[in-house]
């Protein structure tokens, strides 16, 4: 069990939309994000399920499996870059062959948001580590800011190397208008604090190695043949799991209801910790409703281990690249925090 190989000049990256498109209005910025990795010396391959939205999707399902899955077993392609996320992904799994893929070399496959419906079954059951962190319409801003721009550093990264990330200083709070400007970067605006759910200010290390995404999508995926995250806790021995999770638009309740789901299907039980992302879905209306982070402390406040929030993680940028199978440790303290990955053994891999 290997990660993939290392990024360098010269390598190809596929460039193709398993979920939601882009429409023509934004090409230009596409075209930045496409000139920017030609710049960084790669080559680029573009799918045909890319530049056109049609009922929230790419292109019809079949389409976009037959297309990701040549990009992923194309041996001339060494990562797969889709735009963005979206909405549709979950109804391509039926269509992937994940045990075709556990025999293959694995590569790059990053993004986030609904790229997590296919990362996480391709971590589990493939057994392909997966980068979860900035998607490629993001990297397009000259110059990147020191989070964003770390993605680099882990995708040429040498097996038994590590990489060191610091919490970011500043998050991005408004959405950035990429139709009246396409070369604008991040507005980060807002302070960062990470923030302990036990409000116990005292430094704190969790390690383990990662697993998650966005819980808006992964919560469909639970109880299934592709979110067997309790076997993946199961299987990882002495060195234990950091579970991960960030809501992209769930309002308090129904974020509620999706985490005890999780807890029934088991994945909290036996972790060594847990990372929840910035909240981009809606807070309660007013102090008689379950708010955000009450939703949190009524999941979490008895579990016997460490839970952090308010994490650069997700849909308020910037975020730290995390990488699905890898070895992880963050070390919090006042407010911030630096996350290690080391990119060394795997645990096993799960069967479909």
């Amino acid at each position: 069990m290997k990660f993939p190989k290392p990024l360098q000049s010269g390598s190809t990256i596929g460039v193709t939309a398993p979920s939601s498109g882009v429409e023509q209005p934004l090409h230009s910025r596409l075209e930045l994000a496409l000139t920017m990795l030609r710049k960084r010396g790669f080559n680029v391959k573009e799918g045909k399920c890319l530049r056109s939205q049609s009922q929230d999707t790419s292109a019809p399902a079949e389409a976009r499996a037959e297309e990701l899955m040549t990009f992923l077993l194309d041996p001339e392609i060494d990562a797969v870059m889709p735009p963005w996320g979206g909405q549709r992904a979950i109804e391509l799994l039926p269509h992937i062959d994940f045990e075709r893929l556990k025999s293959c070399p694995p590569k790059w496959f990053c993004g986030f948001s609904d790229i997590s419906t296919l990362h996480l079954p391709l971590s589990l059951i493939a057994g392909w580590p997966t980068l979860h962190g900035p998607n490629l319409m993001e990297l397009a801003a000259t110059p990147l800011d020191d989070n964003t721009a770390a993605i680099w550093d882990l995708l040429s990264c040498q097996p038994g190397q590590s990489v060191k990330q610091q919490s970011s200083p500043f998050y991005q709070q408004e959405v950035a208008n990429w139709l009246a400007d396409p070369t604008v970067g991040l507005q980060q605006t807002e302070p960062t604090c990470w923030r302990r759910l036990d409000q116990i200010e005292q430094p704190l290390k969790l390690q383990g190695q990662l697993i998650g995404g966005c819980l808006d999508t992964l919560s469909r995926l639970a109880g299934t043949a592709y979110g067997d995250v309790p076997g993946f806790i199961r299987a990882s021995g002495d060195k234990g799991v950091l579970l991960y999770l960030e809501n992209a638009q769930m309002e308090p309740l129904e974020m509620f209801r999706a985490l005890k789901s999780l807890e029934f299907h088991g994945w909290f039980s036996g972790i060594n910790g847990l990372l929840i992302g910035r909240n981009t879905g809606p807070d309660a209306s007013s102090g008689d409703h379950l708010s955000y982070n009450g939703a949190l402390q009524a999941v979490f406040h008895n579990m016997p281990y460490p839970t952090l929030y308010d994490v650069d993680i997700g849909h308020k940028p910037p975020q730290v690249s995390l990488v699905n199978l890898a070895s992880a440790t963050v070390d919090y303290a006042n407010g911030s925090a630096a996350v290690t990955l080391a990119f060394d053994e795997l645990v096993g891999r799960r069967k479909l």
